[in-house]
This record gives structure tokens, sequence and C-alpha cells, in this order.
């Protein structure tokens, strides 16, 4: 008995074990495309530009060891570098809040129960998906000094439209109103957020007497805050790494008001031909957007709120 028993057992492990290992080869044979494409396309070339950071490269030339010129460059040398992480910054801290306002704005009131809410969903979120390219032309015309539509639509009501991208004072907050086209994007997440929200909550608040703006901050806004707290974190990656709306619209200009520090790493890599110092901007700019992600993590703690979560 236990003479044949115990083949059959070994026959049955063995049989597992192969099942096993099956399910893990196709596993990977399936995520594959990922790690292939993650090992060639991202992890590949950051440690590449990690290496080409600390020499000097023309792209024709063999590459030549520098050390830390470029950070020394970066550090003191080149003013350009601080007056484009200034600027950028600057566009983030405008226009990521402005996304969140109109886009939280325009999905409350998508959430109102008006008719057509397919029809606006859309409207509201096709710009998004729009090419960054033909969107900064269609803008460099509406912002046009001479015959754009904004300050046509101005002249009508008897107000002389600025300059816009070929004014210093105009330039950036013309960029940061032209971004605002894709706030739909947003809005759909926002939209999506509210509808799960219990409509419980909003009758108990009602039958207590509370207001809309009491039911906005107590109720809404606490349990928005996740999809909140997404949109800031992507918001800010996004913005610190505009590229094509300062480089189709201004160039950078005038006077390097709009010179955003991703177009300023692109001079440097394509059009000066710094290739190691641009991998070196690069890096200060990766460590940057993580600093900055790193603190909105550490600040959830304190504002994000998650159902049924205990404080």
């Amino acid at each position: 008995m236990s003479v044949t028993a115990t083949p059959r057992a070994a026959v049955q492990a063995r049989v597992r074990l192969r099942r096993r290992i099956g399910r893990h080869v196709e596993g990977w044979l399936f995520a594959s495309p990922w790690i292939v494409g993650f090992l060639f396309f991202t992890a590949g070339p950051m440690l590449f530009s990690a290496v080409m950071a600390f020499t000097t490269w023309d792209l024709i030339n063999e590459p030549r060891w520098a050390g830390l010129d470029n950070w020394r460059m970066i550090s003191g040398g080149d003013p350009l570098v601080l007056h484009a992480l200034r600027v950028t910054t600057a566009y983030a801290v405008i226009a990521v809040p402005s996304h969140v306002i109109f886009g939280m704005a325009l999905a409350m009131m998508l959430n109102s129960g008006i008719g057509g809410l397919r029809f606006y969903r859309t409207a509201y979120f096709m710009p998004s998906v729009l090419s960054g390219v033909a969107v900064a032309l269609l803008w460099r015309w509406v912002f046009s000094g001479n015959f754009g539509l904004a300050n046509l639509f101005l002249g009508y009501i008897g107000i002389e439209g600025p300059r816009w991208l070929t004014d210093e004072a105009w330039a950036l907050p013309s960029l940061v109103i032209m971004s605002l086209w894709a706030v739909g994007g947003g809005m759909v997440i926002y939209l999506a957020g509210l509808q799960g929200i219990p409509s419980e909550f909003y009758e108990a608040a009602e039958v207590d007497g509370a207001g809309w703006g009491s039911r906005l901050w107590h109720i809404t806004v606490p349990l928005m805050t996740p999809t909140l707290f997404f949109q800031l974190v992507t918001g800010v990656i996004a913005a610190l790494q505009v590229f094509t709306q300062p480089y189709v619209m201004t160039d950078g200009g005038p006077n390097d008001a709009t010179l955003f520090y991703v177009l300023y790493l692109y001079r440097n890599a394509f059009q000066y031909f710094k290739m190691g110092y641009a991998s070196a901007l690069a890096w200060v700019l990766f460590f940057y957007i993580l600093v900055l992600t790193l603190l909105i993590f550490r600040s959830a703690r304190s504002w994000v709120h998650y159902e049924g979560e205990k404080r």
C-alpha cells in the first residue's frame, strides 16, 4: 500500500511543480514586453544619462570625463538655470491650483443633475486629447496682439488688449490661461469622484439644516481629498515638465520670460550640443520633482481623508 502510494504522491508533486513553473513562465512572458521596454527605454537611458552628467559630449566626438564641472556650472556658473527653474515653478504654482479649482467647479456643475451630461462631459474632455503642437498653434493665433481672437473680443467691450505673448508681463499668464483649455481631463476624474460619494450623506445634512456651503466644506471636500491629492501630484509633475507650449508659442521669450526648465534643457542638448550638461540638468529636474512629490505625500497625512479610515 505504502509502496504504491509513494510514487503516486511523487508524481502528483511533480505535476503541481510543473504547473506552478508554467504559471510563473506565462506570467513573465506576458510581462516581458513591459520589462524589455522599461530596461531599454527607461532604465537604460536613465543610467546612460547619469554617466553622461559627468562628461563633456557634443554628440560628434567621444565623451570626455569632466568630473563635477557640469554640476559646478549648474550650482553657480549658469544664471539661466535658476531663472528657468523659477519660471517653471511660478507656472506650476499658478497653473496647478487653477486646474484644480476650474476642474472641480465644472465637475460639480455637471454633477448637479443637468441634462445632456454625456454631451458636456465629452465636449469638455475632447480638448485634453488634442495634439499639443496643434493646440499651441491655435492659441498663438488667439493671443496674437494684432489680429488675435482674444483682443478682438476685448475690443468689443471697449478694452484694449495687451500684447500677450510678446509682453514680458503677460507671456507667462498667457500660457497659464492656455493650459486651462485641457481642464476637462481633470474634470472627468473629479466627476467620477463626486459620483462615488454616497447620497445619504447629503440627505442627512439637509435634514440637519446644512446649507450648500456647509455640505461642500464638510462632505464634498473631505471625501474628495483622495482625488484632489492624485490630481495635485500628477499636476505638479506635469507642470514642471512643460515644453511644447513655450517652445511653439514663445520659444522662451520675450527676454526669457517663458524660459521653462525643459526648454532650456532642450536647448543645451540639441541646439548647443552640450549633451553632458543637459544630462546633469535633467537629473536636477528629476530630484526637484522627487523632493516636491515627497513633500506632497508627507503633507497628505494631515489633509487627505479616506472613507472608513480611523483618525
